[in-house]
């Protein structure tokens, strides 16, 4: 765990994700931001001990958006505590199974563009559990002293929030604080400020949007959903050079136009690219498969004729020994066969 600023501490789970633990101003109690990956309940619930005390529970669980690996343990949290899972309005119908999020673009390029085609699409379903917050009331519910702010472009209800008392970020994936469109450098948790999650960026536009607004704020300390905390002067100058300079990517589905959402879901979603990859792949696996088979076949032939040629001269060697007097056991033919299958 690391400490993100006074009452902030950031948890890190899987080496992949980030949750923030953020206390209210009351002793003892706190707010859950995120909650990782399925299956990261028992890793936060013994956090959750070590920083309070044992069998400590939340005010509530707030998340940045719904994504999978920012919602996938919520709901067993949740049960757990039974505590309110709270979300921007925009993020509802994903996170209750009325709809999906715009598909993953896997043709932009870079490990995680590669990797995103294997992730899991199917998401927890929070009805009965999550709440909306006020989207005409900028102060974070149980946090007081922090105002949200409505960053999309990588979901349609991402959220960021800030304390202005000393210029804290918690930024969610509106950015990241490491290299995230490669896999590696997430995992090793270089600190780099950089766009998020290319894959799942829907409009790259509001994208741009969003980092700039945050930009705006200043802030002296940084806390993403993926990477390290960064602290002092390089978390402003880090967050407004990549305002300045926000990377779009060469091509993609949706850099020429973004897909559109409102309150129900998905609106508008532009064609997808022709994705070569999988197309590479099978032909990549006939050929394979094509020499594997050519490679058993020509084996085959080949033991085949070692067996024909063992079996000429063991005949031959017989009729010669009738011949001289007696038959004896041959010694074994000279090895004429040394491949085939299973060499």
């Amino acid at each position: 765990m690391d400490t993100l600023a006074a009452g902030v501490t950031q948890l890190r789970i899987q080496r992949f994700v980030n949750v923030y633990f953020v206390e209210t101003g009351t002793p003892g109690e706190w707010v859950l931001i995120d909650t990782g990956l399925p299956g990261s309940k028992k890793t936060i619930l013994d956090a959750a001990d070590k920083l309070f005390y044992p069998g400590s529970h939340p005010e509530a669980i707030i998340l940045t958006h719904g994504h999978l690996d920012h919602l996938g343990s919520a709901k067993e949290l949740a049960d757990h505590w039974n505590v309110p899972v709270i979300v921007h309005p925009l993020e509802l119908p994903y996170v209750t199974g009325q709809a999906q999020y715009p598909p993953r673009d896997p043709t932009v390029g870079g490990s995680l563009a590669f990797m995103s085609r294997f992730f899991p699409s199917q998401l927890p379903n929070l009805e009965g559990r999550v709440q909306a917050l006020d989207a005409d009331d900028p102060s974070t519910p149980f946090l007081m002293n922090w105002r949200w702010f409505h960053v999309p472009g990588h979901a349609p209800g991402q959220l960021a929030f800030f304390r202005e008392a000393d210029r804290v970020l918690i930024g969610g994936d509106a950015f990241a604080t490491c290299h995230h469109d490669s896999v590696p450098a997430v995992l090793l948790g270089l600190p780099k400020i950089s766009r998020a999650g290319t894959p799942f960026n829907y409009d790259w536009e509001a994208a741009r949007q969003s980092v700039q607004t945050l930009a705006a704020l200043a802030p002296k300390a940084i806390g993403c959903g993926h990477g390290p905390v960064i602290i002092g002067p390089q978390a402003a100058a880090g967050l407004q050079a990549l305002a300045d300079n926000y990377p779009i990517p060469a091509h993609g589905r949706y850099v020429s136009e973004p897909a559109r959402t409102d309150a129900s879901g998905v609106e508008h979603l532009p064609p997808a690219p022709k994705d070569k990859l999988p197309m590479q792949a099978a032909i990549i696996g006939t050929g394979i498969l094509a020499a594997g088979a050519a490679w058993l076949l020509t084996g085959g032939r080949r033991k085949s004729a070692s067996i024909k040629a063992s079996k000429k001269y063991q005949q031959a060697y017989k009729a010669a020994s009738k011949r001289a007097g007696g038959y004896q056991s041959p010694t074994p033919p000279p090895p004429l066969y040394r491949g085939g299958v299973g060499s």
